[in-house]
């Protein structure tokens, strides 16, 4: 799902149960990560939850460097985070993801007046770990 539509969806539930319920459909629509993904070099550090990242870095336009990222967790609406982390960022070239500041999308959802402080925390090891591999993609492409 785009983030576009995710936005819109989510602003048409006035309801925080019906918000967070929605945050967990969001997680099991994500695309499955394989097995073999979840292992130490995917795993976020910093979350309460599980969550592994896996980033695999394309061509685009005049070569510069594109993050296509895919993700998982072994929390239902830490999932639904990472799928929402994932539609802001995955497909996205390197340097837009250094420029694109993930808690202005959570501020404007109301995600981070909703949030535990161990949820948000994760959310920034997730977004830093992102932009971590923009910034070594970045690099090897100068």
């Amino acid at each position: 799902m785009n983030l576009d539509d995710i936005i819109e969806n989510f602003n048409y539930l006035d309801e925080w149960e019906d918000r967070y319920r929605y945050l967990i459909e969001l997680g099991r629509m994500l695309e499955p990560l394989d097995e073999a993904a979840h292992n130490d070099a995917n795993k976020v550090l910093g979350c309460a939850s599980q969550v592994w990242l896996e980033t695999r870095i394309a061509a685009g336009d005049a070569g510069s460097p594109v993050l296509n990222l895919k993700g998982d967790s072994d929390a239902h609406i830490v999932r639904g985070l990472v799928a929402l982390v994932l539609a802001l960022y995955s497909g996205q070239p390197a340097a837009t993801i250094l420029t694109t500041d993930a808690q202005d999308l959570f501020q404007s959802l109301g995600l981070s007046a909703h949030l535990t402080p161990q949820r948000s925390n994760g959310v920034r090891s997730m977004v830093e770990r992102i932009k971590t591999d923009a910034r070594a993609a970045v690099a090897a492409h100068a």
